[in-house]
């Protein structure tokens, strides 16, 4: 189903097979709208405990959500240099963004401890998955991103043959399929 308009009390979807998000309800068996907007279904498996895909209703004329300081974000890593890594935004607290957001993540703000010694390129890679907090606006283009917090880190990330990599440490990840071993600054997993 993709997104149409709907009114209060339009039955959604079966609550078994999606969670229901902001501007519905679960009533009995199914999900209903709670307002007149539109439906909207994404994929909160990278973030939440619950792997079902979540269904919610957008108020027709609502804004689009924007980041905050404060807020955690997904972000996919574009480019990585020896200062920092940039990256596009792709949810705000498992709520994906309508609109581009960039991000930039700093050599000092990747980890608390031992800043002066962190390789980026140790850390990140381009196409990882970044779970990282907001620290401030930043400049006109980007967003400053920090993820120098345990649960803070690379999410998901393939390896070189493509496979996507498990974690080791808080440090390395590897590859199930070539047993290669990867740095990476790896988000702790609750």
């Amino acid at each position: 189903m993709g997104a149409s308009t709907v009114c209060p009390g339009d039955r959604l979807f079966q609550a078994a097979d999606y969670a229901a998000g902001s501007g519905t309800y679960v009533k009995g068996d199914h999900i209903y709208s709670s307002l007149v907007g539109t439906t909207r279904v994404f994929d909160s498996s990278l973030t939440a405990q619950d792997k079902r895909p979540v269904v919610e209703v957008l108020r027709s004329g609502s804004r689009a959500k924007v980041p905050e300081a404060g807020n955690i974000v997904i972000a996919k890593v574009n480019k990585v240099n020896p200062r920092l890594a940039s990256a596009s935004l792709l949810c705000v607290n498992t709520q994906p963004l309508n609109d581009k957001f960039s991000g930039i993540i700093r050599q000092q703000d990747v980890r608390a401890t031992e800043i002066d010694k962190v390789e980026l390129y140790s850390c990140f890679r381009p196409g990882d998955l970044v779970r990282a907090e907001v620290i401030s606006l930043g400049d006109s283009r980007s967003y400053y991103l920090s993820t120098a917090k345990n649960d803070l880190g690379v999410v998901y990330a393939k390896s070189l043959s493509g496979v996507p990599m498990i974690p080791l440490s808080w440090q390395e990840m590897q590859c199930p399929e070539t047993k290669v071993v990867e740095k990476r600054k790896v988000a702790k997993v609750n």
